[in-house]
């Protein structure tokens, strides 16, 4: 009897350990998984960009040079124009107002987007004013691309930067010469935006995969029914979708919370050949190489160098230039890499090397044409 109790005890443990070993499985999966809607957009639900020119009043004599920006003077005497003052041009040409700068205006019209709504608009200086920190933006009317007006501009800049002057020093701290209003744009035209073609909806993937695609059209399809949704290609999946504009809303939002395992990303190393920075995603791996790397410094000095005369000899005074070449190579041994099927394991090897970030990419582009780096290799 105590050996069936000791066995039945046993078995109930291995199911138990089998049990955690599951959930642990799964939550591990469900981790890893990302949701619809951070993988694909409905088609044509998108950002509008607006832009417009204006002014900003009101800078503690940071704006711009008139004399230098002549836009901004004529800018000033269309305003005052439309505002019932009208100057001669030639007494405009003379003004001298540091407080007022020309500005480039920005915003992006959400989606659905209504007439009333506010939005935010970035502002950013196109003379040369020092700072707008203080200004007031004039009331501006911001186009799309078609030349329409959809939103009107107005408000106090907020300026993150500072910064003092004084004869012979400066101080900056952060960008003086852009700014932000929240809520500093009104929408006055509405852009359509239709929520589907006919009884289907089309989701764009961020990114072309065939493999992840596939696994959206089954997430939807087991959710929601075979047949639901369609790949069209590696990029959009066709959904067919309720007629009435509230289930549309409602099923379209069911659909955007499943959760999709997506497919392991390309392999790619992207450097920066401007900053010198070098970042590369957990799929790189690199095959057993050997890499020598050292380097190489040229070193030019020139000497001016006088020959005078003896006095009362006649002679003339020289200037003679000496110049010395020193060429020096450091010592680049032979040290072997190691097959890496980690990102870690990868970081470890070119770290080895003891290469700065710009010879780093010298490095990875050799690595490359020799076929030990598996991965595209991007320069931006």
């Amino acid at each position: 009897m105590d050996a069936t109790l000791r066995a039945w005890s046993g078995c109930r443990r291995r199911a138990a350990a089998i049990l955690v070993a599951l959930a642990g499985i799964l939550s591990c999966s469900a981790a890893l998984a990302d949701r619809i809607k951070d993988l694909a957009s409905v088609q044509g639900v998108r950002n509008n960009q607006l832009v417009g020119y204006g002014l900003v009043v009101g800078l503690d004599g940071t704006g711009d040079q008139t004399t230098q920006t002549p836009f901004t003077t004529q800018s000033i005497i269309n305003m005052l124009a439309q505002l019932g003052t009208t100057l001669p041009l030639a007494t405009a040409q003379s003004f001298q107002l540091k407080n007022v700068a020309s500005v480039m205006v920005t915003a992006n019209l959400p989606p659905f987007a209504r007439i009333g709504q506010q939005i935010d608009v970035t502002v950013s200086s196109m003379g040369n004013a020092r700072s707008l920190r203080g200004g007031t933006l004039v009331m501006t009317p911001l186009k799309g691309a078609d030349g329409q007006i959809y939103a009107q501009a107005q408000g106090n800049l907020l300026v993150p930067g500072a910064g003092a002057a004084a004869p012979g020093a400066r101080v900056v701290v952060n960008h003086q010469l852009a700014g932000r209003i929240v809520g500093g744009a009104t929408v006055e035209r509405e852009v359509p935006t239709a929520l589907g073609q006919g009884p289907f909806v089309h989701y764009e993937m961020g990114h072309t995969d065939f493999e992840t695609t596939q696994r959206v059209v089954e997430a939807i399809n087991r959710e929601l029914g075979p047949g639901t949704a369609q790949a069209v290609d590696g990029r959009v999946v066709r959904v067919a979708a309720p007629d009435d504009p509230n289930s549309r809303v409602a099923f379209l939002g069911r659909i955007e919370n499943l959760d999709v395992r997506p497919a392991k990303t390309v392999a790619k190393v992207i450097i920066n050949s401007r900053t010198g920075s070098v970042v590369m995603n957990q799929t790189v791996t690199i095959e057993s190489c050997a890499v020598a790397h050292g380097s190489l410094s040229v070193v030019v000095s020139t000497e001016q160098k006088v020959s005078q005369p003896p006095p009362l000899s006649g002679g003339q005074t020289v200037t003679t230039t000496q110049s010395e070449i020193d060429v020096k190579q450091g010592g680049g041994t032979l040290i072997p890499l190691k097959a890496g099927v980690r990102l870690s394991d990868v970081v470890k090897a070119i770290n080895s090397l003891g290469a700065g970030p710009q010879d780093l990419m010298s490095v990875l582009q050799s690595m490359k044409a020799a076929g030990a780096l598996r991965a595209d290799l991007e320069i931006i």
